[in-house]
């Protein structure tokens, strides 16, 4: 089977892009920034929203009228409700998270600032969030913006990437290390 992960990436910042480019130019990036985060945290609290997502087994109206019904629920309007519409039109929104992931990823390079992707076995708080800004400043001397991604099956603490660079403190790799040890040695 072929990846598609690079065709998916590739796909992902062209759109990201553009609605970048267009929110920029109207002044709306941190409008748009707020609806992504929002259907980000909608995607990560519903696994049915997930798989909806990433199912090619719907046709583009399907997907249209739900993404419609959607937005107007969770009070998304303005061009990234649009953005929606679009996406599910040319039938993308399996590229969605990879979309706003490249959206933050260019908001954060236009403030200047480094962004870090974070995955955490939960919701971090506001505190535990500053506190992970200010290690990441402390380590990379540059403003950091991060992105947290909800997967539980980490168990828990925090797998970090910044650039090239990944921190994988999750309690999940820590078990795999030590059975592997344990495997070893016995």
């Amino acid at each position: 089977m072929a990846d598609t992960s690079q065709l998916t990436s590739g796909v992902a910042e062209r759109y990201a892009s553009s609605l970048f480019e267009l929110a920029l130019e109207q002044g709306a990036v941190e409008s748009v920034t707020k609806d992504l985060d929002r259907f980000q945290a909608m995607l990560d609290e519903s696994g049915d929203l997930k798989r909806f997502v990433s199912s090619p087994v719907f046709s583009a109206d399907d997907q249209l009228k739900a993404i419609v019904a959607i937005s107007e629920k969770a009070g998304i309007s303005g061009f990234f409700a649009n953005f929606l519409k679009v996406v599910a039109r040319n039938r993308r929104l399996f590229a969605l998270p990879g979309m706003i992931r490249a959206f933050r990823i260019i908001a954060a390079n236009h403030r200047g600032e480094i962004t870090a992707e974070v995955t955490s076995a939960h919701a971090l708080t506001a505190a535990q969030e500053t506190e992970l800004k200010a290690a990441l400043k402390g380590v990379t001397g540059k403003d950091v913006a991060i992105a947290v991604t909800i997967d539980p099956s980490i168990l828990g603490g925090l797998i970090v990437k910044v650039g090239s660079r990944q921190i994988d403190t999750s309690l999940r790799t820590k078990l795999s290390t030590l059975k592997l040890a344990l495997k070893e040695v016995g």
